[in-house]
């Protein structure tokens, strides 16, 4: 018993928090596309049923000899009268979700209870016919929203009770049995629903947080862990992807920066400070770089950009701004030092390959080395 009671108060936990903070009848945005499809699929599937069942009807009248009634009265009252009233429902529900999208979902199962209890009233001699009292019930899970599930639940059930208050030709055809056993057979669907919509949300989260745990691993694995920038690996991809574009006519500058001493600040004050010195002027690089603009640690002391600038010179003046902050700040790890960058930049031109530009690239870098360093050439 107390396992049952620990399964039930779980269930009703899940129910109560599927209902928390929900707006009642307005579309999750998370899901607007998703509900927007499924929308257009319920309003065509209302007009095959309408057609079918007008299909249906006439096929029974016309081949079926003890189908007793006057032609007047069924393509009157069993055909016509019936196929507007239904098809008047879904153009409703059609024009709702046009004008009022917050209140498609009302309209739209409210449009699926005309047409079933429609059908219902038009066939009471079929034993089974009030089972199709269950199919919009079900059917709502698609949309994985507790609350229309239940309003279609609700809706369904009075649309019954009122039939059966309401229409006296209706009762002779049910039984007592039916009578008690259709209003169980829509709870219990509206139960299988419930755990199939809460099954299916906990379905989604859990994969949802498995797309972002894998998102965070992509994302660090793109990186270096040092200093926040993109790896090696990373940049090369990055790097042919804007050769492809430049082949296309978008203009791009390919910058190496190197920082000046290196060596011999990790020889004086040790490899930690090294990496202190690393972390501030990718620091540095990171504050100057536009969202669409790509910044790598090449490996070492090396850094790699791809800037998307006008020209060459609107890139040069940004590689300067880079290098006067990094020779302007001081590093107390140093003593109250600086460091300095020698850069080399060149711009892509057409039918430049990818080894070609790097290598033009490095050697201005070490161009700017062995004339002075702390400078940029293009």
């Amino acid at each position: 018993m107390p396992d049952k009671l620990t399964r039930s108060a779980y269930f009703l936990n899940r129910v109560v928090k599927s209902l928390k903070f929900r707006e009642f009848f307005t579309p999750s945005k998370l899901s607007l596309h998703r509900q927007n499809t499924w929308i257009r699929w319920f309003l065509k599937i209302y007009w095959a049923i309408i057609g079918l069942h007008d299909a249906a009807q006439l096929l029974a009248y016309w081949f079926i000899p003890s189908y007793d009634v006057t032609p007047r009265h069924f393509y009157f009252h069993t055909v016509l009268y019936p196929t507007l009233l239904m098809g008047a429902a879904v153009v409703a529900a059609e024009w709702v979700h046009r004008k009022a999208p917050k209140y498609t979902f009302l309209s739209l199962f409210s449009a699926g209870a005309v047409i079933s209890i429609e059908i219902i009233r038009l066939n009471m001699d079929i034993r089974i016919i009030s089972a199709i009292l269950l199919l919009p019930i079900i059917a709502s899970a698609i949309f994985f929203r507790l609350d229309l599930t239940l309003f279609t639940a609700a809706l369904q059930t009075a649309a019954f009770l009122i039939m059966y208050d309401l229409d006296s030709w209706f009762r002779t055809f049910l039984s007592p049995f039916d009578v008690i056993a259709i209003p169980i057979f829509l709870l219990v669907s509206t139960l299988v629903s419930a755990i199939i919509i809460i099954s299916g949300r906990e379905l989604v989260n859990d994969l949802e947080q498995a797309i972002e745990e894998n998102r965070t691993i992509t994302k660090r694995s793109r990186k270096d862990a040092q200093t926040g920038l993109y790896n090696h690996n990373t940049f090369q991809q990055l790097y042919e992807e804007a050769l492809v574009q430049g082949a296309q006519g978008k203009i791009f500058q390919l910058a190496l920066l190197d920082i000046d001493n290196f060596k011999q600040v990790n020889d004086q004050y040790g490899h930690r400070t090294g990496d202190l010195i690393l972390l501030g002027v990718s620091r540095i690089i990171r504050g100057h770089m536009h969202p669409r603009d790509i910044a790598s640690r090449y490996g070492g002391e090396e850094f790699a950009l791809l800037l998307f600038r006008k020209d060459i010179h609107e890139a040069y003046s940004l590689l300067e701004r880079i290098r006067v902050q990094i020779s302007e700040k001081v590093f107390e790890e140093l003593g109250g030092r600086s460091v300095t960058i020698s850069i080399g930049v060149t711009c892509y031109t057409s039918g430049l390959s990818k080894e070609n530009m790097f290598e033009e690239t490095d050697a201005l870098l070490y161009k700017a080395k062995r004339t002075g360093k702390n400078k940029v050439v293009l």
